[in-house]
């Protein structure tokens, strides 16, 4: 079995609360766009190619769909194979865990676009190690060997590295 590696996202910088917009409406400012393609670019170095064993997965709220629309450019990943999922919005991290481990072993790189503390709670589950993910950062994770997405829990995965920069 190929080496798995999982990359959890959290959105980059986004609009301020406000009583006008719902917070799943909230859009990325200009320095959240500008830093979540600096550190896609980063992620590009690391990547495996991107084909039909990479799969991106992202949360509907307009920020994280906005930050994996960029990512998917800068990675030269087709927008339209991007797996939409409502239930990663505002999400506790089992419920991330388990449409994670609803992946085929047949992708080797899965990227999850998503918000905190979801996303930093689950580093913490699976690979017994701390983080809080600032926006647009990203929490490199490679799958102990013989696990796959499927049989992701906890202590099973190795962080390897968190992107901060582009």
């Amino acid at each position: 079995m190929e080496k798995k590696s999982l990359y959890l996202v959290r959105h980059g910088k986004a609009e301020e609360h406000t009583f006008t917009k719902k917070d799943s409406e909230r859009d990325l400012i200009q320095h959240g766009i500008a830093r979540s393609a600096s550190i896609a670019e980063t992620l590009k170095q690391r990547l495996l190619p991107i084909d039909e064993k990479t799969l991106i997965i992202s949360s509907t709220a307009n920020r994280a769909a906005q930050t994996a629309k960029i990512f998917a450019e800068m990675l030269a990943y087709p927008a339209e194979n991007i797996q939409w999922e409502p239930r990663i919005y505002e999400a506790h991290y089992l419920l991330i865990l388990k449409r994670i481990n609803d992946i085929s072993a047949n992708y080797d790189q899965v990227l999850v676009f998503g918000h905190n503390p979801g996303l930093s709670d689950l580093v913490e589950y699976v690979a017994n190690e701390f983080v809080n993910l600032k926006t647009a950062h990203v929490a490199c994770l490679t799958l102990e060997e013989g696990i796959d997405y499927a049989s992701l829990s906890a202590n099973t995965a190795k962080l390897d590295n968190i992107l901060t920069e582009g």
